[in-house]
């Protein structure tokens, strides 16, 4: 009998530590259904992470044609067998009593049942309107970072060479568009240089606004066992709550929210001053290193701590962390990313490792990290702003070979200015001259800031809304017409987790009812609008899934994100590959750039830049002055303020982010037992000095206001920087008592009803950690937050507060090595 442990109140696992060098131990993590043994499993069918962007491979266990539980894969690369508390749970979100099962359309300002012909009838003929009365422009799609790369590329070639539209975007824009954007700025192309296998190598990891602990807790895993292991690593965190990261820290920097790029400035200031820059590598690898260290020349600590709040020694302990290192692992993640210079800052880490020399070698790598399972789907597939296979849309011969890949003129691809981000695409939509939106499996009407705003955009009888999605979401509410999509588990297609593996996830079960996948719904809708490439033949020619991979394999051949030594076959086999996988490379690639930077050279690059400041783009002939001989750039940054200050009436600021048991909107986990009974209710976190000056007790309910909103939670005493409020923004307004939206002047429970519309200026991603805030108690009645006292939220004083547990219906099982790594593969 092997061991189980509840996994919601543990969520990371037993310890298998391990060395410098050495090789992950494997621990296989089980859960199956109450009253399931493995003996009844009929199945074990390949998947892998659909709920955090770690990419951990699991395997689907099957009986009488459902799903019954899950498996961590030991044979992957990614996880050796581990799994985190989303993976081990939410897969049963599928079966799911209250699943989309048939199509809607609106009649009568009412939402009703129809099939599919009569649905997609409706799409088609708005879209045929539009495209005559006021032309492609007319026509925009937001999708996901959570459908499969099949379905990113169909959705590309129907929205720029079907409808010849440059309005298509995913919610990735909201997550991982700075990561894409700074790789982009630094390197010349899109592609994360490291991977997780740098962990077993280093002797330094930094976490930049990164709480791993419960964003990847799998990867968190991995370094825990270092950290637990011979030679351990030295530890550095940059957050402004004590996360699991920051209570095991060597150095844990709280900086004020809105000063990352003032504190990265620093920090470069003395790498630079204290002699730790690897001259031969800067010389041959970089330009810019002079504009860099003129830029920082008067960015000292002292400086620094004026602006961030911390102390100066602080800094120059981070500093002598990162510049004595001699094998140096950083990631990034939103804590960076959601703020007004967020580009900016994520460029810095992209030059600490310049400067330091050390990436394209074991644990010298940086990991400009995903927040969502496929969100590396979107950027290589052009689905979120940019053009396949990481080509570039001011390059002419780019998109001449994209037209022959796609057979048609380079003409109908438009290419005239950048492709439109999300958020002018619900600008254009608010405005009028986008009058028709595909939205497919996200829920903008929880996710965007300012949800207000963003529900009267919604509500707009001008603005036709497709939504594409497996249940009636808040966003769902104000379709015109409402598709039903299967999801994980019950379609086919592969995904590409934050180092770049690729997996397979194989179909275990079909979908309910008439929900079908979200491939053959655009198939479906291309073969109805009768796209046409310049031949004449179907535009979209493919039917399945393995037809879409290898029409995808083609548009990647010869891109950085060359998938051509891919097949399904060979997925299936082997478990996670990292791209490249060519002929010259038929097992993958583990690290970019280790012997050069080729995709900077200016007929190879993705983009030829912006200014960080302003974002305005950089020309094709700068470029080439700039960088002639294609290396990487070390670009600087004057850091500026943000443009919402706190002051006297809003004194305190507003920041959101997530719990390691809830994902996104909680469409899937606030509808799976063991993780919503783990954080069933919003919650605001306030430091111990705050609430005092406020008045605030542990579980007072509080409302946060901001210049846009009100927003209704349980107050959690927990020990976060003062002048700090946060939010989880998982929480919808059918968490109210009656599932109602609220009113005017009343507090909702989505941390967007107060966020500001603004975005950082280079990738255009919002400023979700950054909006002025003042907080007060409205009723005290001595109950607790039910905030989860794993995490980041711990409450500082435990009396009265009950550990966050699952029970029984939360045991999962380890097994550790030997019989355990036989038992990873799928059969």
């Amino acid at each position: 009998m092997e061991p189980s442990v509840d996994r919601i109140a543990d969520p990371w696992g037993a310890r298998t530590p391990y060395g410098a060098g050495d090789r992950w131990p494997v621990r296989v993590d089980t859960y199956l259904s109450p009253g399931v043994r493995e003996a009844d499993v009929r199945q074990w069918v390949p998947s892998a992470s659909l709920l955090h962007s770690n990419g951990d491979a699991m395997d689907i266990a099957v009986a009488d044609g459902r799903v019954v539980g899950v498996r961590g894969r030991a044979t992957d690369r990614v996880n050796h067998g581990r799994l985190g508390p989303k993976d081990l749970f939410g897969w049963q979100a599928g079966a799911s009593a209250d699943r989309l099962l048939r199509p809607m359309i609106r009649e009568g300002g009412r939402l009703v049942e129809c099939d599919w012909p009569t649905a997609m009838g409706r799409v088609v003929s708005r879209s045929q309107e539009l495209l005559k009365e006021l032309g492609p422009g007319s026509i925009g799609f937001y999708t996901s970072g959570q459908l499969f790369l099949e379905e990113y590329y169909t959705l590309a070639v129907i929205a720029r060479a079907g409808i010849g539209t440059n309005h298509l975007d995913g919610n990735t824009r909201l997550c991982t568009a700075t990561a894409g954007e700074s790789l982009k700025e630094s390197f010349g192309s899109d592609g994360q240089p490291g991977s997780y296998t740098d962990v077993d190598h280093a002797d330094t990891l930094a976490l930049f606004g990164h709480n791993v602990a419960e964003t990847q807790p799998v990867l968190w895993m991995r370094m825990l066992d270092r950290l637990e292991g011979p030679r351990p690593p030295r530890l550095l965190c940059v957050d402004p709550r004590p996360t699991p990261v920051a209570l095991r820290a060597d150095v844990h920097l709280a900086p004020k929210l809105g000063t990352n790029l003032a504190l990265l400035n620093a920090l470069i200031h003395e790498i630079i001053r204290r002699g730790h820059v690897d001259k031969a590598y800067v010389e041959a690898h970089t330009v810019g290193f002079e504009e860099l260290e003129s830029g920082t020349a008067s960015c000292t600590p002292k400086w620094a701590a004026s602006i961030c709040d911390v102390p100066a020694r602080s800094i120059e302990e981070a500093a002598e962390l990162l510049g004595t290192a001699r094998q140096l692992t950083s990631t990034v993640l939103q804590g960076v990313y959601q703020s007004h210079q967020a580009t900016a800052a994520a460029v810095q880490v992209n030059n600490i490792h310049l400067l330091r020399g050390m990436l394209g070698r074991p644990g010298c790598g940086v990991l400009q990290m995903n927040g969502q399972p496929t969100a590396q789907n979107t950027r290589e597939c052009g689905a979120d702003g940019d053009l396949p296979g990481f080509r570039n849309w001011n390059n002419e011969d780019h998109v001449a070979d994209l037209a022959k890949v796609w057979n048609v003129d380079p003409e109908d691809i438009p290419h005239f200015a950048p492709p439109t981000h999300a958020m002018q695409m619900f600008r254009y939509a608010e405005q009028g001259s986008i009058g028709m939106l595909w939205i497919s499996g996200t829920n903008p009407a929880v996710s965007l800031p300012e949800l207000g705003r963003v529900r009267a955009i919604l509500e707009q009888d001008r603005l036709f809304t497709v939504v594409q999605d497996i249940f009636l979401t808040e966003t769902a509410q104000f379709a015109d017409v409402v598709l039903p999509a299967a999801t994980w588990g019950e379609k086919v297609g592969t995904f590409t987790n934050a180092d770049r593996t690729v997996h397979l996830s194989a179909k275990a079960v079909e979908p309910p009812g008439q929900a079908r996948p979200d491939l053959d719904i655009f198939v479906d809708y291309a073969d109805r609008m009768g796209f046409r490439d310049k031949d004449g033949a179907p535009l979209v020619s493919w039917r399945h899934a393995e037809e879409a991979f290898e029409a995808w394999k083609r548009c990647s051949a010869g891109r950085p994100c060359d998938y051509t030594g891919l097949t399904y076959d060979k997925l299936l086999q082997t478990g996670g590959i990292q791209w490249p996988c060519t002929a010259e490379a038929p097992e993958g690639t583990e690290r970019l750039y280790t012997d050069g930077f080729p995709w900077a050279a200016p007929d190879e690059c993705e983009t030829y830049g912006k200014d960080l400041l302003t974002g305005a783009a950089t020309s094709p002939t700068s470029y080439k002055a700039m960088n002639p001989d294609g290396k990487a750039m070390l670009k600087a940054a004057e850091f500026v303020p943000p443009h919402e200050q706190t002051s006297r009436e809003y004194p305190l600021q507003l920041t959101t982010g997530r719990t390691i048991y809830h994902f996104h909107t909680r469409t899937k986990t606030g509808r799976v037992a063991q993780l919503n009974d783990a954080a069933p209710e919003v919650w605001a976190e306030v430091s111990a000095p705050d609430a005092d000056r406020h008045g605030i007790e542990e579980g007072d309910l509080v409302v946060i206001a901001t210049p846009r909103g009100l927003i209704g939670a349980r107050a959690r005493i927990s020990g976060i920087r003062p002048g700090v409020v946060f939010v989880p923004f998982h929480y919808g307004y059918w968490d109210t008592p009656h599932g109602d939206r609220p009113g005017l002047g009343e507090p909702g429970r989505a941390a967007n009803e107060g966020t500001v519309t603004d975005w950082d200026p280079v990738s255009k991603q919002p400023l979700f950690k950054l909006s002025a805030a003042r907080i007060s108690s409205v009723r005290h009645d001595g109950e607790p937050s039910r905030a989860p006292t794993t995490g980041a939220g711990a409450p500082v004083a435990a009396a009265g507060v009950a550990p966050t547990a699952g029970g029984g219906a939360a045991r999962a099982t380890q097994s550790r090595g030997g019989a355990a790594e036989e038992a990873g593969g799928s059969s």
